[in-house]
């Protein structure tokens, strides 16, 4: 399969994680016989320092005209400390979802045996999680109207949705569960919010062409203390964009590092993989990020184009990373391997090279016994 690319890699550690999944899309092109070929597009902090505009137009048309877009980071602190700068890097992003119609946010979580005792919940409280939750990511609060008060003493935001709206993710969300557990969980707050209520309406009448998947109902609150006390309950949470922006980032840390989180961004015609975590510019070159969130979203990719051994593979080979405790300080405390070491095995592994790990000095070369 020939597939076009375009990799926003953004800001901060952007595009240092992006590096590596573009070695890891390269291995698997090269182990399957396929061609990606890659389109570089500014966005985000860099955009505005070059363009004064966090999404140009160009890059616009660089994500329009490609297959799939994969994207890193945006965001620096001399914009995420001035709240009222009137140009900031994120509506670069909110901007490119509207734009490309990515109305799915889909951010799966899965728990590492060998990482069980990093997770800030205790052992037995996320055995056996995987879950996936479904975020709609093109409406409500976020893109509603805003209003600010002349003397600037009151604000409002508006939280609309459509039927339509909710549909098209809905249906998405049901047909992922009957390919899983088989059960959903509608997460919203439909005793206090016209919103939720409609959520609730909709979903309940769809589900009625999904009998083979169960759906319950949680409250925002109880789903957000759920996900702490008995995380393995869930299978496929559905919910709004403000509920799902929350819930998705504390579900992210069950794993015990953000920096496993990956992500899917889809529409009916666009599609966007990403890391979940942010820029985190005191990393920036210093070779210490976890790439391994992007080296994910990569698989995601892969699987939206139905390429599903392809992306078994790249899992398989951050397994046998973890495993093989070739990881970055945030989830192997003192590590001495880097950013591009954690590629390097990945990408070693995936074409079925000898990779060696053993000793000290060994370990800065990201090197590992045979495998």
């Amino acid at each position: 399969m020939k597939l076009k690319i375009a990799v926003l890699s953004g800001d901060g550690i952007g595009p240092e994680v992006t590096a590596e999944a573009i070695k890891t899309l390269d291995a698997i092109a090269q182990r399957f016989d396929h061609k990606f070929e890659y389109h570089a597009a500014p966005v985000g902090a860099i955009a505005i320092d070059e363009f004064n505009d966090p999404l140009p137009e160009a890059t616009l048309t660089v994500c329009k005209t490609t297959d799939a877009v994969l994207f890193g980071a945006i965001g620096h602190p001399k914009y995420d400390n001035n709240p009222d700068a009137p140009v900031r890097p994120e509506q670069g992003l909110l901007k490119l979802r509207k734009e490309l119609g990515l109305f799915a946010n889909i951010r799966p979580t899965t728990i590492y045996a060998k990482l069980a005792d990093q997770s800030p919940l205790r052992p037995e409280r996320i055995a056996g999680v995987d879950l996936t939750i479904y975020r709609e990511l093109t409406g409500g609060i976020y893109f509603g109207e805003k209003t600010l008060s002349d003397d600037k003493t009151s604000a409002s935001d508006l939280c609309s949705y459509s039927q339509e709206e909710v549909e098209r993710i809905a249906h998405m969300a049901f047909k992922t569960a009957q390919n899983r557990r088989k059960k959903l969980t509608l997460v919203d707050k439909a005793n206090v919010l016209e919103t939720s209520r409609l959520w609730r309406r909709v979903v309940t009448e769809i589900s009625k062409a999904y009998p083979d998947v169960a759906l319950d109902f949680l409250f925002v609150d109880n789903a957000a203390m759920q996900l702490i006390l008995n995380p393995a309950q869930f299978d496929v949470m559905l919910t709004e964009n403000m509920f799902g922006d929350i819930l998705s980032d504390e579900a992210s840390v069950l794993g015990g590092s953000i920096g496993l989180a990956a992500s899917a961004s889809v529409g009916n015609k666009f599609a966007m993989f990403e890391p979940i975590h942010g820029s985190y510019p005191q990393a920036a070159g210093k070779g210490i990020a976890n790439p391994v969130a992007s080296i994910l979203s990569a698989a995601m990719l892969l699987e939206h184009f139905n390429l599903l051994e392809e992306a078994n593979a790249i899992k398989e080979a951050v397994t046998a990373s973890i495993d093989k405790e070739v990881s970055t300080s945030d989830i192997i405390p003192g590590s001495n391997y880097s950013t591009a070491d954690v590629g390097n095995f990945i990408t070693r592994y995936i074409l079925a090279d000898e990779v060696t790990v053993s000793g000290t000095d060994n370990r800065a070369l990201g090197r590992s016994t045979i495998i």
